[in-house]
């Protein structure tokens, strides 16, 4: 039996796991394509339990383990009552003795990293406040795919610093890979956050803060942006739109970038605000495929993580 692995950010993984689990989505991805989908997870069942609303994450995450020959079963926390009809220890000790992994969409990390301490299963952080690896991992494998290696690709993260963000600058630490980060004053990452985001940095890695944004996308290959307003900061609306407007990504802020810059975004988007359609719809975009990956890598996740 496999030791008990988790994977709540990307640093749970060292190097060369990380390299491995996107060789993986690799290779099973390029079966996927040819039509072969080996059962590689038979008889495996994944728990998915979800605080928050969902699309992609949920369905890359059941048609993945559908792929793989396993099943997967839908949580919600309004069935659960998580913490509060039951004690997060009590159903994380029942539930992984039913179920082979864990898929959990929590509002806070903390809650995760709970979980996670009384499960016997694999816990997947399927998204938290703090951390989105999931979604980081279906971004590198886009940009491996589009450029062909991380030599010579500067990604550029224009907006606010989150969850995605954290994550994406802690891949791209990883692997070698330049990032720029350009978000205004007062929705930055500390330097105590960047210094754990960066632990596992390696030879190529370079992060540079700029806050004008169109200083930041020169030279870049892939600009990359998500909501100002995420699930839970609602009530910042207002705020965040007023000082945010300046870091749209719009045609003009595209064609600073280099002539074979590509588009991401991790969606859901908000048209018109942090991305106009001309951007998000056009030959550059690759968010369609960005979205495909998030199956692909977590198939990858998923064989590291559970195949004997």
């Amino acid at each position: 039996m496999k030791p008990l692995r988790h994977l709540l950010t990307l640093a749970d993984v060292d190097v060369e796991e990380l390299k491995t689990i996107l060789s993986l989505a690799e290779e099973i991805k390029a079966d996927f394509f040819k039509g072969v989908r080996p059962k590689r997870l038979d008889g495996k069942v994944l728990g998915l339990i979800f605080e928050k609303m969902s699309l992609r994450t949920r369905v890359s995450f059941e048609a993945g383990m559908t792929h793989l020959g396993g099943g997967s079963m839908l949580l919600e926390e309004q069935h659960i009552g998580l913490g509060k009809r039951e004690s997060i220890p009590d159903v994380s000790r029942v539930l992984s003795s039913m179920v082979d992994c864990i898929s959990f969409r929590a509002k806070k990390h903390e809650t995760v990293q709970e979980f996670a301490k009384y499960s016997s299963v694999p816990v997947i952080n399927a998204l938290t406040d703090k951390a989105h690896p999931c979604q980081a991992l279906a971004d590198m494998l886009t940009i491996k795919e589009e450029f062909g290696s991380f030599d010579d690709v500067t990604i550029t993260w224009v907006g606010d610093s989150n969850n995605v963000a954290a994550s994406l600058i802690e891949a791209c630490a990883m692997l070698g890979c330049k990032i720029v980060v350009s978000s205004p004053k007062g929705y930055q990452f500390t330097s105590e956050e960047i210094e754990a985001f960066t632990a596992q940095r390696q030879p190529g890695f370079e992060l540079v803060l700029i806050e004008d944004p169109r200083e930041a996308v020169r030279g870049s290959r892939a600009i990359y942006t998500d909501v100002w307003v995420s699930m839970g900061q609602e009530s910042e609306e207002k705020e965040r739109l007023a000082v945010f407007k300046p870091y749209q990504v719009n045609a003009e802020l595209m064609s600073l970038a280099r002539k074979d810059a590509i588009f991401l975004h991790c969606l859901p988007a908000r048209r018109g605000l942090e991305v106009t359609d001309e951007v998000i719809d056009s030959a550059q975009s690759r968010v369609v495929e960005e979205a495909a990956n998030r199956m692909h890598a977590q198939k990858g996740l998923l064989v590291w993580l559970l195949e004997d």
